[in-house]
């Protein structure tokens, strides 16, 4: 097992302790996740608050074993600071994507870190876009960069559908604050992995104009 790094130690002892208060105290559950109805009454702090808050431990063990494996991957190349930077916008931007789509619908709520464990994912592919990744239906490795490709394809069709029990906007949200920040923070990669950055930037230019056709 990889050794953890302390920001990372700290974010997954954060959302451990946080969610499991939340599963033990309905009204602090209740309090602090992602609810479009509190959020329209000033309750901003929700939009941080929630990506703390999971539904049960296999929501939480598998968005902080996700962030566990990808993390490293982000520190080793940015750094901590800007590492934390990333996870913490992810999450914030997933959750305002969220609130755009969803502003009308006073009782929509949401819980839990996928956004920003999404974001750290997608910066972690762009820094290695041919490491393999599984997917649970293929028992075979696929490259991170067609991973990337398929899942941000997948969120806009749950999106438009509608989907699941499932945030896919907050996913995407999260995602587009990973590769936007990764890029603003090593702008080499432009460069250097420039056909990897034009082939994940396909699924967010596709989100913009099915929005703009009002498709979504």
């Amino acid at each position: 097992m990889q050794d953890i790094n302390i920001a990372t130690l700290v974010i997954i002892l954060a959302n451990a302790a946080i969610s499991i208060k939340g599963f033990n105290d309905f009204n602090f559950f209740e309090k602090y996740k992602f609810n479009i109805a509190g959020i329209r009454r000033g309750e901003q702090i929700r939009m941080i608050t929630s990506g703390f808050l999971h539904v049960d431990f296999t929501h939480l063990l598998f968005n902080m074993l996700t962030l566990y494996f990808f993390a490293d991957v982000v520190i080793s190349s940015v750094g901590v600071t800007k590492f934390v930077l990333i996870y913490l916008a992810s999450l914030l931007v997933g959750n305002l994507l969220s609130f755009y789509f969803h502003k009308e619908e006073y009782h929509y709520s949401a819980v839990g870190a996928s956004g920003a464990v999404t974001g750290v994912l997608y910066s972690a592919i762009l820094f290695y876009p041919d490491m393999g990744l599984y997917l649970f239906f293929i028992p075979i490795a696929i490259p991170a960069w067609i991973f990337g490709l398929l899942y941000l394809l997948y969120s806009i069709y749950g999106m438009k559908s509608r989907m699941g029990n499932i945030g896919h906007d907050a996913h995407f949200g999260g995602a587009i604050a990973g590769y936007v920040l990764t890029l603003a923070f090593v702008p080499s990669l432009l460069e250097t992995s420039w056909w990897i950055v034009a082939v994940l930037a396909v699924p967010i230019i596709l989100l913009f104009i099915l929005h703009k056709l009002g498709k979504i």
